[in-house]
Protein backbone atom coordinates (compact mmCIF):
# COMPACT_ATOMS: atom_id res chain seq x y z
CA UNK A 1 0.00 0.00 0.00
CA UNK A 2 1.51 3.71 -0.77
CA UNK A 3 2.55 5.50 1.98
CA UNK A 4 0.05 8.20 3.02
CA UNK A 5 1.11 12.05 3.11
CA UNK A 6 -0.45 12.87 5.94
CA UNK A 7 -2.19 16.10 4.28
CA UNK A 8 -5.40 17.77 4.77
CA UNK A 9 -7.70 18.17 2.74
CA UNK A 10 -10.64 20.17 2.50
CA UNK A 11 -12.77 17.64 0.60
CA UNK A 12 -10.77 14.50 1.20
CA UNK A 13 -10.21 14.10 -2.17
CA UNK A 14 -5.98 14.73 -3.60
CA UNK A 15 -7.61 15.07 -7.36
CA UNK A 16 -9.37 18.01 -6.18
CA UNK A 17 -8.02 19.74 -3.40
CA UNK A 18 -9.30 22.96 -1.48
CA UNK A 19 -6.32 25.71 -1.24
CA UNK A 20 -3.61 24.55 0.01
CA UNK A 21 -1.04 26.33 2.74
CA UNK A 22 2.02 28.09 2.23
CA UNK A 23 4.85 26.74 4.00
CA UNK A 24 6.11 27.56 7.95
CA UNK A 25 9.93 28.38 8.77
CA UNK A 26 11.40 28.22 12.22
CA UNK A 27 14.91 29.20 12.92
CA UNK A 28 16.46 29.80 16.78
CA UNK A 29 19.94 30.89 18.34
CA UNK A 30 20.27 30.02 21.86
CA UNK A 31 23.75 28.28 22.88
CA UNK A 32 23.08 26.29 25.76
CA UNK A 33 19.45 25.48 25.11
CA UNK A 34 18.03 22.21 23.02
CA UNK A 35 17.45 23.88 20.04
CA UNK A 36 15.88 21.07 17.59
CA UNK A 37 13.69 20.41 20.44
CA UNK A 38 12.35 23.98 20.42
CA UNK A 39 12.56 23.98 16.31
CA UNK A 40 10.25 21.13 17.09
CA UNK A 41 7.61 22.71 18.95
CA UNK A 42 8.11 25.62 16.65
CA UNK A 43 7.25 23.45 13.60
CA UNK A 44 4.14 22.05 15.39
CA UNK A 45 2.82 25.35 15.99
CA UNK A 46 2.98 25.88 11.98
CA UNK A 47 1.83 22.91 10.87
CA UNK A 48 -1.47 24.16 9.46
CA UNK A 49 1.10 25.85 6.90
CA UNK A 50 2.47 22.93 5.15
CA UNK A 51 1.92 18.60 5.78
CA UNK A 52 3.23 17.17 3.09
CA UNK A 53 6.86 17.05 4.41
CA UNK A 54 9.01 18.31 7.74
CA UNK A 55 12.54 18.43 8.28
CA UNK A 56 14.86 20.59 10.98
CA UNK A 57 18.60 21.58 10.60
CA UNK A 58 21.16 21.66 13.34
CA UNK A 59 25.18 23.03 13.98
CA UNK A 60 27.26 21.89 16.74
CA UNK A 61 29.85 24.94 15.01
CA UNK A 62 31.75 22.36 13.53
CA UNK A 63 29.07 20.57 11.27
CA UNK A 64 25.86 20.93 10.02
CA UNK A 65 23.21 17.80 9.81
CA UNK A 66 19.46 18.11 8.51
CA UNK A 67 16.59 15.72 9.13
CA UNK A 68 13.76 15.33 7.00
CA UNK A 69 10.85 12.99 5.82
CA UNK A 70 7.03 13.23 4.57
CA UNK A 71 4.71 13.62 6.74
CA UNK A 72 3.26 15.51 9.66
CA UNK A 73 5.79 16.99 12.08
CA UNK A 74 5.15 14.29 14.78
CA UNK A 75 5.15 11.37 12.07
CA UNK A 76 8.98 12.62 10.89
CA UNK A 77 10.20 13.63 14.56
CA UNK A 78 10.64 11.28 17.51
CA UNK A 79 12.50 11.79 20.83
CA UNK A 80 15.78 9.82 20.17
CA UNK A 81 15.91 11.66 16.69
CA UNK A 82 15.38 15.02 18.47
CA UNK A 83 18.19 14.29 21.10
CA UNK A 84 20.93 13.11 18.25
CA UNK A 85 20.37 16.46 16.80
CA UNK A 86 22.46 18.63 18.99
CA UNK A 87 23.96 22.35 18.82
CA UNK A 88 23.34 25.66 19.64
CA UNK A 89 21.61 26.35 16.44
CA UNK A 90 19.00 25.24 13.86
CA UNK A 91 16.10 25.90 11.19
CA UNK A 92 13.19 23.78 10.63
CA UNK A 93 10.61 23.75 8.16
CA UNK A 94 6.79 22.06 7.51
CA UNK A 95 5.94 21.74 4.02
CA UNK A 96 3.07 22.32 1.10
CA UNK A 97 4.99 21.94 -2.43
CA UNK A 98 4.46 25.17 -4.23
CA UNK A 99 6.99 24.31 -6.56
CA UNK A 100 8.41 20.74 -7.30
CA UNK A 101 6.82 17.56 -6.43
CA UNK A 102 6.02 16.24 -2.77
CA UNK A 103 9.13 14.01 -2.89
CA UNK A 104 11.91 13.61 -0.05
CA UNK A 105 14.69 15.52 -2.67
CA UNK A 106 12.29 18.24 -2.30
CA UNK A 107 11.94 18.41 1.43
CA UNK A 108 13.57 21.24 3.35
CA UNK A 109 15.89 22.25 4.85
CA UNK A 110 17.86 21.98 1.86
CA UNK A 111 22.11 21.79 2.24
CA UNK A 112 24.72 22.62 0.43
CA UNK A 113 28.65 22.79 1.22
CA UNK A 114 30.90 24.70 -0.61
CA UNK A 115 34.15 24.73 -1.91
CA UNK A 116 35.82 26.12 0.96
CA UNK A 117 33.98 23.71 3.31
CA UNK A 118 31.31 26.07 5.08
CA UNK A 119 28.11 24.78 4.97
CA UNK A 120 24.40 26.24 4.13
CA UNK A 121 20.96 24.79 5.41
CA UNK A 122 18.31 27.13 4.07
CA UNK A 123 13.90 26.75 4.74
CA UNK A 124 11.80 28.54 2.66
CA UNK A 125 8.15 30.50 2.31
CA UNK A 126 7.11 31.50 -0.48
CA UNK A 127 7.30 31.28 -4.28
CA UNK A 128 9.94 32.42 -6.75
CA UNK A 129 8.73 33.27 -10.37
CA UNK A 130 12.25 33.72 -11.87
CA UNK A 131 13.11 29.68 -11.08
CA UNK A 132 12.99 29.16 -14.64
CA UNK A 133 16.36 31.79 -15.61
CA UNK A 134 18.05 30.50 -11.76
CA UNK A 135 17.98 26.93 -13.27
CA UNK A 136 19.39 28.20 -16.34
CA UNK A 137 22.45 30.12 -13.94
CA UNK A 138 22.79 26.96 -11.99
CA UNK A 139 23.08 25.04 -15.00
CA UNK A 140 25.36 27.62 -16.92
CA UNK A 141 27.82 27.74 -13.95
CA UNK A 142 27.96 24.27 -13.59
CA UNK A 143 26.41 24.05 -10.31
CA UNK A 144 25.56 20.51 -10.54
CA UNK A 145 22.71 19.38 -8.98
CA UNK A 146 20.82 17.28 -5.64
CA UNK A 147 18.17 15.82 -7.35
CA UNK A 148 15.51 18.30 -6.35
CA UNK A 149 13.22 20.35 -8.51
CA UNK A 150 12.12 23.05 -6.42
CA UNK A 151 13.53 26.83 -6.25
CA UNK A 152 14.77 26.54 -2.87
CA UNK A 153 17.62 24.40 -3.57
CA UNK A 154 18.40 26.69 -6.82
CA UNK A 155 18.82 28.88 -4.05
CA UNK A 156 21.03 27.09 -1.51
CA UNK A 157 23.24 26.19 -4.40
CA UNK A 158 23.60 30.00 -5.27
CA UNK A 159 24.31 31.09 -1.65
CA UNK A 160 26.98 27.98 -1.43
CA UNK A 161 28.56 29.00 -5.29
CA UNK A 162 30.81 31.53 -4.16
CA UNK A 163 33.91 29.74 -1.99
CA UNK A 164 35.65 33.59 -1.42
CA UNK A 165 32.53 35.28 0.27
CA UNK A 166 30.99 34.72 3.38
CA UNK A 167 27.73 33.16 3.84
CA UNK A 168 26.57 36.68 4.74
CA UNK A 169 28.23 38.46 1.65
CA UNK A 170 27.00 35.69 -0.80
CA UNK A 171 23.48 36.63 0.25
CA UNK A 172 23.79 40.04 -0.69
CA UNK A 173 24.88 39.12 -3.91
CA UNK A 174 21.89 36.22 -4.35
CA UNK A 175 18.85 38.07 -2.65
CA UNK A 176 18.40 40.69 -5.06
CA UNK A 177 18.34 38.58 -7.91
CA UNK A 178 15.30 36.93 -6.68
CA UNK A 179 11.76 37.57 -7.77
CA UNK A 180 8.52 36.62 -5.87
CA UNK A 181 7.93 35.40 -2.43
CA UNK A 182 10.98 34.66 0.04
CA UNK A 183 10.87 34.72 3.93
CA UNK A 184 14.04 32.62 4.43
CA UNK A 185 15.64 31.04 7.64
CA UNK A 186 19.02 29.66 6.43
CA UNK A 187 22.22 28.77 8.70
CA UNK A 188 26.34 28.22 8.27
CA UNK A 189 27.85 26.61 11.24
CA UNK A 190 27.83 29.62 13.52
CA UNK A 191 24.98 31.74 12.08
CA UNK A 192 21.24 31.92 11.74
CA UNK A 193 20.26 34.07 9.27
CA UNK A 194 16.45 34.90 7.94
CA UNK A 195 15.30 37.01 4.95
CA UNK A 196 12.29 38.76 3.12
CA UNK A 197 11.47 39.68 -0.03
CA UNK A 198 11.38 43.06 -0.89
CA UNK A 199 7.71 43.39 -1.06
CA UNK A 200 7.27 40.92 2.61
CA UNK A 201 4.64 38.80 0.72
CA UNK A 202 4.52 36.19 3.59
CA UNK A 203 4.91 36.75 6.89
CA UNK A 204 8.33 36.31 8.91
CA UNK A 205 8.80 38.05 12.38
CA UNK A 206 11.77 38.00 15.01
CA UNK A 207 11.29 37.11 18.97
CA UNK A 208 14.03 37.51 21.74
CA UNK A 209 14.68 33.87 24.03
CA UNK A 210 16.35 34.66 27.28
CA UNK A 211 19.25 33.19 26.10
CA UNK A 212 18.71 33.71 22.51
CA UNK A 213 17.04 34.41 19.46
CA UNK A 214 14.03 33.17 17.57
CA UNK A 215 12.96 33.90 13.87
CA UNK A 216 9.64 31.98 12.65
CA UNK A 217 6.84 32.31 10.39
CA UNK A 218 4.21 33.24 12.54
CA UNK A 219 4.30 34.74 15.92
CA UNK A 220 2.41 31.86 17.59
CA UNK A 221 5.61 29.71 17.11
CA UNK A 222 7.27 32.21 19.26
CA UNK A 223 4.33 31.86 21.71
CA UNK A 224 4.91 28.32 22.15
CA UNK A 225 8.83 28.33 22.76
CA UNK A 226 8.57 30.90 25.63
CA UNK A 227 9.88 33.79 23.11
CA UNK A 228 8.97 37.54 22.96
CA UNK A 229 7.85 39.50 19.90
CA UNK A 230 10.33 42.02 19.09
CA UNK A 231 9.57 42.65 15.29
CA UNK A 232 8.69 41.47 12.02
CA UNK A 233 11.78 41.17 9.63
CA UNK A 234 11.28 44.07 7.17
CA UNK A 235 10.49 43.69 3.85
CA UNK A 236 13.88 43.69 1.61
CA UNK A 237 16.03 43.12 5.11
CA UNK A 238 18.51 40.12 5.89
CA UNK A 239 19.49 39.63 10.16
CA UNK A 240 22.36 37.61 10.74
CA UNK A 241 22.68 36.35 14.46
CA UNK A 242 25.91 35.03 15.76
CA UNK A 243 28.35 34.82 18.95
CA UNK A 244 28.81 38.71 17.73
CA UNK A 245 25.12 39.65 18.49
CA UNK A 246 22.05 40.79 15.96
CA UNK A 247 23.35 42.84 12.92
CA UNK A 248 20.63 43.74 10.00
CA UNK A 249 21.36 45.10 6.45
CA UNK A 250 19.54 45.96 3.58
CA UNK A 251 19.66 43.98 -0.04
CA UNK A 252 16.59 45.49 -1.62
CA UNK A 253 14.09 48.85 -1.19
CA UNK A 254 10.77 48.13 0.86
CA UNK A 255 8.03 47.84 -1.14
CA UNK A 256 5.50 46.22 1.30
CA UNK A 257 2.59 43.58 -0.57
CA UNK A 258 1.36 41.48 2.65
CA UNK A 259 -0.58 38.37 1.81
CA UNK A 260 -4.42 39.37 1.81
CA UNK A 261 -5.35 35.56 1.89
CA UNK A 262 -3.19 35.14 5.49
CA UNK A 263 -6.04 37.19 6.85
CA UNK A 264 -8.46 35.30 5.71
CA UNK A 265 -7.20 31.65 6.07
CA UNK A 266 -3.82 30.90 6.20
CA UNK A 267 -2.51 32.33 9.47
CA UNK A 268 -3.02 30.61 13.05
CA UNK A 269 -6.15 33.03 14.58
CA UNK A 270 -4.13 33.55 17.39
CA UNK A 271 -0.98 35.02 15.19
CA UNK A 272 -0.31 38.98 14.45
CA UNK A 273 0.35 40.49 11.26
CA UNK A 274 0.93 43.74 10.73
CA UNK A 275 0.14 44.65 14.38
CA UNK A 276 -3.43 43.03 13.97
CA UNK A 277 -4.34 40.11 15.68
CA UNK A 278 -5.86 38.02 12.80
CA UNK A 279 -8.42 36.26 15.30
CA UNK A 280 -10.04 40.36 15.56
CA UNK A 281 -9.82 40.46 11.51
CA UNK A 282 -12.11 37.43 10.92
CA UNK A 283 -14.34 38.62 13.11
CA UNK A 284 -14.45 42.07 11.99
CA UNK A 285 -14.91 40.50 8.38
CA UNK A 286 -18.14 38.94 9.53
CA UNK A 287 -19.81 42.32 11.04
CA UNK A 288 -18.76 43.16 7.77
CA UNK A 289 -20.30 40.54 6.20
CA UNK A 290 -23.34 40.88 8.32
CA UNK A 291 -23.98 44.85 7.12
CA UNK A 292 -23.05 43.77 3.54
CA UNK A 293 -25.14 40.63 3.03
CA UNK A 294 -27.90 40.72 5.83
CA UNK A 295 -30.89 38.20 5.77
CA UNK A 296 -33.82 36.72 7.81
CA UNK A 297 -32.89 33.68 9.65
CA UNK A 298 -32.59 31.59 13.41
CA UNK A 299 -29.34 29.99 13.45
CA UNK A 300 -25.62 31.40 12.18
CA UNK A 301 -23.53 28.15 11.78
CA UNK A 302 -19.39 28.21 10.82
CA UNK A 303 -17.37 25.64 8.55
CA UNK A 304 -14.98 24.86 11.19
CA UNK A 305 -12.35 25.95 12.03
CA UNK A 306 -11.63 28.53 9.64
CA UNK A 307 -14.63 30.17 9.43
CA UNK A 308 -15.60 30.65 12.98
CA UNK A 309 -14.13 33.84 13.97
CA UNK A 310 -16.37 35.35 10.77
CA UNK A 311 -19.36 33.37 11.91
CA UNK A 312 -19.22 34.68 15.30
CA UNK A 313 -18.54 38.39 13.69
CA UNK A 314 -22.03 37.97 11.45
CA UNK A 315 -23.59 36.59 14.62
CA UNK A 316 -22.78 39.67 17.22
CA UNK A 317 -23.49 41.84 13.92
CA UNK A 318 -27.01 40.62 12.52
CA UNK A 319 -28.19 39.27 16.18
CA UNK A 320 -28.94 36.56 15.10
CA UNK A 321 -28.14 32.96 17.49
CA UNK A 322 -24.66 31.54 17.30
CA UNK A 323 -24.66 28.37 17.09
CA UNK A 324 -22.75 24.74 15.80
CA UNK A 325 -24.27 23.13 12.96
CA UNK A 326 -21.82 21.08 11.40
CA UNK A 327 -19.21 18.54 13.93
CA UNK A 328 -15.61 17.80 12.46
CA UNK A 329 -13.71 15.01 12.96
CA UNK A 330 -10.02 16.07 13.58
CA UNK A 331 -8.42 13.35 12.24
CA UNK A 332 -9.45 12.84 8.79
CA UNK A 333 -6.77 13.67 6.66
CA UNK A 334 -4.19 12.90 9.00
CA UNK A 335 -4.58 9.07 8.55
CA UNK A 336 -2.50 6.95 6.47
CA UNK A 337 -4.96 5.09 4.40
CA UNK A 338 -5.37 6.46 0.94
CA UNK A 339 -8.68 7.72 -0.11
CA UNK A 340 -10.60 4.89 -2.17
CA UNK A 341 -13.19 5.53 -4.41
CA UNK A 342 -15.60 4.71 -2.26
CA UNK A 343 -14.21 6.98 0.32
CA UNK A 344 -14.13 10.02 -2.10
CA UNK A 345 -17.86 9.33 -3.11
CA UNK A 346 -18.64 9.87 0.78
CA UNK A 347 -16.65 12.87 0.27
CA UNK A 348 -16.99 15.25 3.03
CA UNK A 349 -18.82 13.50 4.79
CA UNK A 350 -15.97 11.83 6.45
CA UNK A 351 -15.16 15.19 7.94
CA UNK A 352 -17.95 17.08 8.88
CA UNK A 353 -21.30 15.41 10.09
CA UNK A 354 -24.20 18.19 11.08
CA UNK A 355 -25.93 18.08 14.14
CA UNK A 356 -29.87 17.69 12.88
CA UNK A 357 -31.06 18.55 16.35
CA UNK A 358 -29.67 22.15 16.06
CA UNK A 359 -30.27 22.50 12.05
CA UNK A 360 -33.93 21.13 12.29
CA UNK A 361 -36.79 23.54 11.13
CA UNK A 362 -34.40 26.22 10.56
CA UNK A 363 -33.07 28.92 8.57
CA UNK A 364 -29.46 28.55 8.85
CA UNK A 365 -26.75 31.04 7.92
CA UNK A 366 -23.25 28.87 7.40
CA UNK A 367 -20.04 30.71 7.34
CA UNK A 368 -17.00 29.90 5.59
CA UNK A 369 -13.61 31.37 4.64
CA UNK A 370 -14.04 31.24 0.71
CA UNK A 371 -14.94 29.00 -2.24
CA UNK A 372 -12.45 27.31 -4.88
CA UNK A 373 -14.30 25.14 -6.89
CA UNK A 374 -17.07 24.84 -4.61
CA UNK A 375 -17.31 21.01 -3.89
CA UNK A 376 -17.11 21.70 -0.47
CA UNK A 377 -19.87 24.48 -0.19
CA UNK A 378 -22.17 22.25 -2.52
CA UNK A 379 -21.31 19.05 -0.50
CA UNK A 380 -22.14 21.23 2.91
CA UNK A 381 -25.59 23.07 1.57
CA UNK A 382 -26.97 19.60 0.64
CA UNK A 383 -26.09 17.60 4.37
CA UNK A 384 -28.01 20.34 5.76
CA UNK A 385 -31.20 20.34 3.85
CA UNK A 386 -30.71 16.63 4.37
CA UNK A 387 -31.10 17.68 7.88
CA UNK A 388 -34.21 19.68 7.91
CA UNK A 389 -32.82 23.06 7.62
CA UNK A 390 -35.71 24.69 6.19
CA UNK A 391 -32.99 27.54 4.14
CA UNK A 392 -29.48 27.32 3.76
CA UNK A 393 -27.93 31.14 3.08
CA UNK A 394 -24.23 30.89 2.31
CA UNK A 395 -22.27 33.45 3.71
CA UNK A 396 -18.39 33.56 2.73
CA UNK A 397 -15.57 35.90 4.47
CA UNK A 398 -13.61 36.73 1.16
CA UNK A 399 -14.75 37.60 -2.18
CA UNK A 400 -14.67 35.72 -5.02
CA UNK A 401 -10.88 33.92 -5.74
CA UNK A 402 -11.16 34.33 -9.31
CA UNK A 403 -7.26 34.39 -10.48
CA UNK A 404 -4.38 31.87 -9.27
CA UNK A 405 -1.93 32.74 -6.77
CA UNK A 406 2.27 32.41 -7.96
CA UNK A 407 3.57 33.48 -4.39
CA UNK A 408 3.19 30.55 -1.97
CA UNK A 409 -0.58 29.27 -2.18
CA UNK A 410 -1.10 26.88 -4.44
CA UNK A 411 -5.04 27.55 -5.64
CA UNK A 412 -6.73 25.44 -8.46
CA UNK A 413 -5.61 26.66 -12.11
CA UNK A 414 -7.66 29.75 -13.26
CA UNK A 415 -9.82 27.35 -15.58
CA UNK A 416 -11.09 25.43 -12.72
CA UNK A 417 -11.68 28.61 -9.96
CA UNK A 418 -15.86 28.61 -9.69
CA UNK A 419 -15.87 32.15 -9.88
CA UNK A 420 -13.89 32.68 -12.94
CA UNK A 421 -16.70 31.38 -15.08
CA UNK A 422 -19.63 31.99 -13.18
CA UNK A 423 -21.38 35.52 -11.92
CA UNK A 424 -22.62 35.42 -8.25
CA UNK A 425 -25.94 33.68 -8.97
CA UNK A 426 -24.34 31.36 -11.05
CA UNK A 427 -22.51 30.48 -8.23
CA UNK A 428 -25.28 30.62 -6.23
CA UNK A 429 -27.17 28.10 -8.25
CA UNK A 430 -23.67 25.54 -8.30
CA UNK A 431 -23.55 25.59 -5.12
CA UNK A 432 -27.62 25.20 -4.47
CA UNK A 433 -27.87 27.51 -1.38
CA UNK A 434 -30.79 30.03 -1.00
CA UNK A 435 -28.84 32.73 -1.16
CA UNK A 436 -25.08 33.82 -1.53
CA UNK A 437 -22.70 36.84 -0.39
CA UNK A 438 -19.15 37.72 -0.20
CA UNK A 439 -17.69 40.31 1.88
CA UNK A 440 -16.36 42.73 -0.45
CA UNK A 441 -12.78 43.49 -1.19
CA UNK A 442 -13.04 47.11 0.47
CA UNK A 443 -14.69 45.43 3.39
CA UNK A 444 -11.79 43.18 4.06
CA UNK A 445 -9.00 45.22 3.66
CA UNK A 446 -10.81 47.54 6.15
CA UNK A 447 -11.00 44.43 8.42
CA UNK A 448 -7.08 44.42 8.06
CA UNK A 449 -6.68 47.63 8.71
CA UNK A 450 -4.05 48.03 6.64
CA UNK A 451 -4.02 50.25 3.27
CA UNK A 452 -4.72 48.63 0.49
CA UNK A 453 -1.53 50.06 -1.65
CA UNK A 454 0.30 47.52 1.45
CA UNK A 455 -1.63 44.19 0.70
CA UNK A 456 -1.67 41.86 -2.09
CA UNK A 457 -4.84 41.28 -3.59
CA UNK A 458 -3.84 39.28 -6.71
CA UNK A 459 -6.23 36.44 -5.95
CA UNK A 460 -8.88 38.24 -5.85
CA UNK A 461 -8.45 41.45 -8.47
CA UNK A 462 -5.81 39.79 -10.88
CA UNK A 463 -3.57 42.60 -9.74
CA UNK A 464 -0.18 41.05 -9.43
CA UNK A 465 2.69 42.84 -7.50
CA UNK A 466 5.48 41.20 -8.68
CA UNK A 467 5.52 40.86 -12.72
CA UNK A 468 5.42 37.31 -13.52
CA UNK A 469 7.28 35.57 -16.23
CA UNK A 470 6.21 35.32 -20.13
CA UNK A 471 5.24 32.23 -21.79
CA UNK A 472 4.23 28.51 -19.64
CA UNK A 473 7.81 29.04 -17.24
CA UNK A 474 5.95 29.16 -13.79
CA UNK A 475 4.00 26.91 -11.75
CA UNK A 476 4.52 24.33 -9.69
CA UNK A 477 5.96 21.65 -11.75
CA UNK A 478 8.29 24.10 -13.84
CA UNK A 479 11.36 22.85 -12.95
CA UNK A 480 10.85 19.34 -13.77
CA UNK A 481 10.51 20.73 -17.63
CA UNK A 482 12.97 23.36 -17.50
CA UNK A 483 15.60 21.08 -16.15
CA UNK A 484 15.33 18.30 -19.04
CA UNK A 485 15.30 21.75 -21.10
CA UNK A 486 18.60 23.41 -19.54
CA UNK A 487 20.40 19.76 -19.27
CA UNK A 488 19.36 17.82 -21.96
CA UNK A 489 18.68 14.72 -19.67
CA UNK A 490 16.04 12.58 -20.39
CA UNK A 491 13.01 11.96 -17.91
CA UNK A 492 14.23 8.75 -16.94
CA UNK A 493 17.57 10.22 -15.88
CA UNK A 494 16.44 13.25 -13.89
CA UNK A 495 13.69 10.90 -11.62
CA UNK A 496 14.89 10.77 -8.08
CA UNK A 497 15.47 7.06 -7.22
CA UNK A 498 12.69 5.16 -5.32
CA UNK A 499 12.54 6.03 -1.86
CA UNK A 500 14.54 3.28 0.32
CA UNK A 501 15.97 2.01 -2.93
CA UNK A 502 19.66 2.59 -0.92
CA UNK A 503 21.23 -0.95 -0.10
CA UNK A 504 21.85 -2.42 2.94
CA UNK A 505 19.87 -2.68 6.06
CA UNK A 506 21.41 0.49 7.74
CA UNK A 507 18.52 3.87 7.38
CA UNK A 508 20.40 5.68 4.38
CA UNK A 509 22.16 8.70 4.27
CA UNK A 510 23.21 11.25 1.88
CA UNK A 511 26.43 12.93 2.55
CA UNK A 512 27.47 16.52 1.09
CA UNK A 513 31.03 17.80 1.17
CA UNK A 514 32.10 20.22 4.33
CA UNK A 515 31.24 17.61 7.15
CA UNK A 516 27.34 18.11 6.04
CA UNK A 517 25.15 15.46 6.24
CA UNK A 518 22.26 14.77 5.56
CA UNK A 519 19.35 12.09 7.24
CA UNK A 520 17.11 10.09 5.04
CA UNK A 521 15.21 8.37 7.33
Amino acid sequence: MPRGDGRLSHDLDPQRPGPQDACGVFGVWAPGEEVANLTYFGLYALQHRGQEAAGIAVSDGSSVVVYKDLGLVAQVFDEPTLASLRGHLAIGHTRYSTTGGSTWENAQPTIRSTSAGTTVALAHNGNLVNTADLQREVAERGLGSDGSTNDTSLVTMLLASYPDLSVEAAALKVLPQLRGAFSFVFMDEATLYAARDPHGVRPLVLGRLERGWVVASETAALDIVGASVVREVEPGELIAIDAEGLRSSRFAAPEPKGCLFEYVYIARPDANLAGRNVYATRVQIGRQLAKEHPVEADLVIPVPESGTPAAIGYAEQSGITYGAGLMKNPYVGRTFIQPSQTLRQLGIRLKLNPLRENVRGKRIVVVDDSIVRGNTQRAIVRMLREAGALEVHVRISSPPVSWPCFYGIDFATRAELLANGLDNEGIRRSIGADTLGYVSLPGLIAATEQPKTRLCRACFDGEYPIELPAGNLIGKHVLEGVGRRVTGATPEATRPAPRGAEPGGTPPLAATPGGATVHRP
